[in-house]
């Protein structure tokens, strides 16, 4: 698959085949000293990449964006190869993606993140500290729905779920911890899986226009927010989801380029980020058309940055 990226006036084309790529050609860049900041294409992912660019441009670092690039089959390939510089991950799914064998194993957030920094440090990557804030893969009705077939955990979707459609990410039949860990974990076999978009707004419209009955958003989701919210999270009972907070990763080399204070200043960042601030984000901009950098620098200036 070969994907056109253009970040500010540098233009890349990056060859991805499978999980393996080739290496991009380029033209030269106007600044090599700047950093370039990188998001999946979901609107959470862009706006905590504007909060780590703004924090540090506004403490003197040269940054270049490369925003809505596109799945994590894109990014990690680009991060790797030195096309991008830092991303916003979450430590499971990027786990996975990086060493699938440990998506088997069953590890806490320390040890997810020690084995991350030891496949990722393979690849001249760095992890830095993940933050308390976390997103994981949820399965989600609408209230209606939900006291309807008195569904409070995913569970008891299994004797309705052939009569189901799921909705959700395109990539969610080749991702653990979505339509594959739904069925080893769950039994789940729907009815039908519907390709839509990730966590976002197509998701949202489906499941309220009655499009599909079941939707795979993130549980930080701006419609969760809301105190009477007309989407529902179901429980995930049988703990499918791992820990995925949130967690910078950057290429080495720039690590060594900027030093301890370039990563005690993403550091400080990411330990002030909370789940609540991520449904409050969320919500400004799926709901409320915020855009990503606004809502992004209006967190930074209430928190002190």
């Amino acid at each position: 698959m070969r994907t056109r990226l253009l970040l500010g006036g540098l233009a890349i084309t990056l060859v991805v085949a499978g999980c393996g790529s080739d290496v991009p050609s380029r033209t030269p860049s106007p600044d090599p000293a700047a950093i370039t900041v990188a998001s999946a294409n979901f609107s959470e992912s862009e706006t905590l990449a504007e909060i780590y660019a703004q924090v540090l441009e506004r403490n003197g670092y040269k940054v270049r964006r490369a925003l809505d690039l596109a799945s994590r089959e894109v990014v990690e390939p680009a991060l790797e190869q030195g096309v991008v510089d830092l991303t916003p991950e979450y430590l499971g799914t990027i786990l996975a993606f990086v060493d699938p064998k440990a998506s088997a194993a069953r590890l806490d957030q320390a040890g997810m993140h020690a084995r991350l920094k030891t496949a990722l440090g393979r690849k001249g990557i760095d992890v830095l500290t993940p933050a308390p804030a976390a997103n994981q893969n949820g399965l989600a009705v609408t209230r209606v729905t939900a006291r309807r077939l008195r569904l409070t955990k995913v569970s008891e979707l299994v004797p309705l779920a052939g009569s189901l459609v799921l909705g959700g990410p395109p990539e969610c039949p080749e991702r653990p911890f979505c339509l594959p860990g739904f069925a080893s974990t769950y039994g789940l076999r729907f009815k039908e899986f519907r390709p839509l978009d990730s966590g976002g707004p197509r998701t949202i419209a489906a499941l309220e226009g009655n499009e599909i009955g079941v939707g795979v958003l993130f549980t930080s989701d701006g419609t969760l927010g809301g105190p009477d919210p007309d989407i529902v999270l179901l429980d995930d009972d049988r703990h499918l989801q791992p820990s995925e907070n949130v967690v910078p990763v950057v290429r080495r080399a720039v690590v060594r380029r900027h030093g301890a204070k370039f990563v005690a200043l993403l550091d400080r960042v990411s330990a002030q980020l909370q789940t609540a601030d991520l449904i409050a984000l969320n919500r400004a901009v799926d709901i409320d058309a915020t855009s990503p950098a606004r809502a992004a620098a209006g967190w930074l200036r209430a928190h002190g940055f």
